[in-house]
């Protein structure tokens, strides 16, 4: 029992000493041979590689070696230059990343932040793989935003199970809202999309932050310490992917937050854009959208973008991904957003994998419909990039065999001879405002379908059925059905002979070629 004391005493000093211990400022990248992700005789150091904490950036000597003075609470990653490929973590994720914490500036939070670090040093495995394919295959997730075991599971079925072993991708990305508020789901989703076999990288969304922060700066630690750093760079031969925190935290305001962008993020971008070759194609993944979708409510910091333009400006080939919205829509950017390029700048909102929140009438295999207010049923992307800046952007809707990219909806029956006043509507859901969309009936003359800025009839349906139904048809209703932007409609004959006819559409995709739909309605004689 007299020892007691004693052993309190040196437990005490211990955790003392290792509080006060600095983080260690060093570290080497190494050529893996072997592919064990630890560095053994005879492997040497790689230079000029780049490591970065966020802010500053610095490159490993001739040695191998990175020097960078730690400061408490970041995280310091390595950017994984083309040609290579790094070591995975245990949990699957890229091993480019350490989190320098001690516990005496430790934060309070409800799902634990980032867990305090030793001040053992940290080395980065690259190894050499073979020259890849000339197109790199990206699939882009967003908004997977699960909010239960439940919703990982329509995840599982819906997005990630029908991808495993058929993808044929190299590096893969979800853009924010990974879950929904709850935290403590993140290693589930995790085992979830790392299924998918290849490096995954996370953009932090609006609910994934830590709510019961004081501030911005701690707002993302849970995230960190699960899914890594909340800015970063990764480099393929044909693509540059740079990931960035767009989400403000505004504790005890309201809105609780804004889209923009930190000065540690202005920094690190000036110091690491200018190395980026001009010939490949730069993609910035950001979940909160550049572009306001009414203008009357700013929902990104002007001043912000118009600053980070000014650093893209000089950027022959730029494509900006965001998500948030839980709908679809292409947006290109000019003078009026602040973009000065020579080419009007192209950003892809990406519809979310969750759809409307995992929402509406549950299918045969017991997956919520949960289609998008716009029309667009849930899904995932893919970006295609062939070097030289050319690049595919494709949607692919879960749960559709045909992967048609187009809607369609038109009555089942009509009065043959009535007055033409019924259409047929295509959502085409990649389609932007200069998309030619045609139609046919019976093998006929194609004939221009009109873009019209209405709700998708298919679903109005939905919400009618939910309005007249005696008892909730899911856990959530579908989404009251909003004005799509990618919405064309054409008028259906009705004086052609009594039974069934075929509708034809189609539409020249710009980056997968000609796309095609087709739907049937019958002509029945009627009398007064």
């Amino acid at each position: 029992m007299r020892q007691l004391p004693l052993l309190i005493l040196l437990s005490a000093l211990a955790s003392q000493a290792y509080a006060q211990t600095p983080r260690c400022p060093t570290g080497f990248v190494f050529e893996d041979r072997n592919g064990n992700g630890e560095r053994d005789p005879g492997e040497r150091g790689l230079p000029g590689i780049v490591v970065s904490d966020g802010q500053r950036i610095v490159r490993s000597d001739a040695q191998g070696r990175w020097q960078l003075e730690p400061v408490d609470g970041r995280t310091v990653f390595l950017i994984k230059p083309a040609g290579y490929d790094v070591a995975n973590r245990r949990d699957g994720l890229p091993d480019i990343w350490v989190h320098q914490q001690r516990e005496q500036a430790l934060p309070a939070l409800k799902y634990g932040g980032i867990t305090p670090s030793g001040a053992g040093c940290h080395d980065f495995a690259l190894r050499r793989v073979k020259k890849a394919g000339k197109t790199l295959d990206v699939l882009v997730f967003s908004d997977s935003q699960t909010k239960s075991v439940q919703d990982i599971d329509y995840y599982w079925r819906d997005i990630v199970q029908p991808l495993v072993g058929k993808h044929g991708a190299r590096f893969g990305m979800t853009l924010g809202d990974i879950v929904h508020d709850d935290l403590s789901l993140y290693p589930e989703i995790l085992r979830t999309t790392m299924s998918l076999g290849i490096p995954w990288m996370h953009v932090p969304g609006n609910h994934d932050l830590d709510f019961d922060a004081s501030s911005d700066e701690d707002s993302l630690r849970t995230f960190r310490q699960h899914l890594g750093p909340d800015t970063y760079a990764w480099e393929e031969e044909q693509m540059v992917f740079v990931g960035l925190d767009d989400v403000i935290y505004q504790p005890g305001q309201k809105p609780a937050y804004v889209g923009g962008l930190r000065e540690d993020q202005f920094e690190f971008l000036q110091a690491y854009l200018p190395t980026v070759p001009q010939d490949r194609l730069l993609v910035l993944g950001v979940h909160i959208p550049f572009f306001w979708p009414d203008a009357s409510r700013p929902t990104f910091r002007a001043a912000d973008r118009e600053r980070l333009f000014a650093l893209l400006k000089d950027f022959p080939h730029v494509l900006l991904l965001s998500g948030h919205s839980h709908t679809q829509r292409h947006w290109y950017h000019t003078a009026d957003t602040g973009w000065h390029g020579a080419k009007p700048l192209h950003e892809y909102n990406v519809g979310a994998a969750c759809g409307a929140f995992w929402s509406g009438a549950k299918d045969a295999e017991g997956i919520p419909d949960t289609t998008m207010a716009d029309g667009t049923p849930n899904g995932y992307a893919r970006l295609r990039v062939s070097g030289k800046g050319n690049h595919q952007v494709s949607w692919h809707a879960a749960r559709d065999a045909t992967d048609s990219g187009i809607g369609l909806h038109a009555p089942k029956v009509l009065r043959q001879g009535a007055y033409p006043a019924f259409g047929v509507y295509a959502n085409v859901y990649m389609g932007q405002d200069d998309s030619r969309v045609e139609y046919r009936v019976d093998g006929g003359e194609w004939k221009p379908m009109r873009q019209v800025g209405q709700p998708d009839p298919r679903l109005q349906v939905e919400n009618l059925r939910d309005d007249l139904a005696d008892h909730l048809r899911g856990y959530d209703r579908s989404p009251e059905a909003e004005p799509s932007a990618h919405l064309w409609r054409g008028a259906l004959p009705t004086d052609l002979s009594v039974g069934e006819h075929r509708v034809e559409v189609r539409t020249q995709d710009p980056w997968r070629g000609e796309l095609t739909s087709s739907v049937m309605y019958r002509l029945e004689e009627a009398v007064p």
